[in-house]
């Protein structure tokens, strides 16, 4: 079969934009300072048009070559997304978005950060209560002490 031109223009195209956007330009170079690792992170959207025409006579006959007219084109949009931030072996993702607009925004944007302080609350009290245990093997929280 023989190859048509439009995918000669679409083959460039997915090239150039091969070139432009490699893994790379989704999860960036990581930036080390320190004890801190930083990792920029985007997004990509990419569109892609392509269109064209053969111009030929009533009078050719189908296998007769014609000429081809035609058009490509794409579009490449790029957005930071946020950074991702490795310090102490703890990761966590600094959003580059603008401020939320409502409470209920607000509210969804706090709750992974009041999980790690719930846990983080919970561990502690439980190792608290181990080390009083540990510390006074003898006694427990009834008030009853030594009786039994």
């Amino acid at each position: 079969m023989e190859k048509h031109p439009i995918g000669d223009l679409m083959g460039e195209i997915v090239d150039k934009v091969r070139e432009i956007a490699d893994a790379n330009t989704i999860v960036g170079q990581p930036i080390v300072t320190g004890e801190v690792t930083i990792i920029p992170i985007s997004r990509l959207s990419v569109g892609v048009g392509s269109g064209g025409t053969e111009f030929g006579s009533k009078h050719k006959k189908p296998e007769d070559n014609s000429c081809f007219g035609g058009g490509a084109g794409a579009g490449i949009n790029l957005i930071p997304v946020g950074f991702l931030v490795v310090k102490d072996g703890s990761v966590k993702l600094l959003p580059v978005a603008p401020p939320a607009a409502t409470t209920v925004d607000r509210v969804v944007e706090m709750v992974p950060e009041a999980i790690d302080k719930i846990t983080d609350f919970i561990e502690k009290q439980q190792e608290k209560k181990k080390a009083e245990k540990a510390a006074n093997p003898g006694t427990d929280k009834t008030g009853f002490e030594g009786i039994y």
